[in-house]
């Protein structure tokens, strides 16, 4: 248990140093005027114009980076600071955003086994759950043995990292594609580039951090249930 309170401890705060990283150079990147003068929600609709996607919509959500693609009613929704901004931070994003959307017409690879892995994730995250916590009340509680309870627990977790992952090849895809295409169709100048450029490095820190953790918890699961067995 304390092996498993330091990793958790470890990695929240390698969480929190990223996180607080991202928010800095967002920050920063926001306050210089992008050449161009266009907001993110104009790049965005040039983007897929641009990739010939004309049934995706750029809408505004609240929030501080909440910016995401959803595949289920093909949206492209952009926290405010990046629909109305017109600076190096809003491009990166919004174009990063739209890299899912071309990903999804393209059908790449990668996302589509992500796409196919959300409802396995999230009955082994439920499974999980519920598994730890009657663990917590003993083993008795759901009459199985536990080295049982270790092969579910182990699956489970393994699913759960298996998609943090997955997940990895589709957020830096999506930055390649965003970060080439801003180049090409000069949206950004050269300096406003590296910006972009760093801004989406810092982003997608924040997913290997989460894939690192989870394989880390992984690993202490597997040593937990069987690393003393012969």
């Amino acid at each position: 248990m304390i092996i498993l309170i330091l990793i958790v401890v470890v990695f929240a705060g390698l969480g929190f140093v990223v996180s607080s990283k991202l928010k800095s150079k967002f920050k920063k990147y926001s306050q210089t005027p992008l050449m161009a003068n266009l907001s993110g929600k104009e790049i965005a609709e040039l983007m897929l114009a641009d990739n010939n996607i004309h049934d995706v919509k750029v809408m505004s959500v609240e929030g501080q980076l909440t910016d995401h693609y959803n595949p289920m009613n093909k949206t492209v929704n952009l926290s405010p600071d990046v629909f109305y901004g017109r600076n190096a931070a809003a491009a990166a994003v919004s174009a990063h955003e739209c890299g899912h959307a071309v990903q999804h017409a393209r059908s790449y690879a990668w996302l589509n086994l992500r796409s196919a892995m959300v409802p396995v994730q999230n009955i082994s995250g439920k499974i999980l759950n519920i598994v730890l916590i009657a663990s917590l009340l003993g083993g008795a509680f759901m009459g199985l043995p536990y080295e049982f309870i270790g092969y579910i627990v182990v699956g489970s977790y393994g699913v759960m990292t298996l998609f943090t992952f997955v997940t990895l090849p589709v957020e830096f895809d999506a930055s390649n594609r965003a970060l080439a295409w801003v180049k090409e169709r000069n949206i950004v100048t050269p300096s406003e580039f590296e910006m972009s450029k760093d801004a989406l490095k810092w982003a997608a820190m924040t997913y290997v951090v989460a894939a690192l953790a989870s394989l880390a918890t992984l690993a202490y699961y597997i040593f937990i249930f069987f690393g003393n067995r012969d």
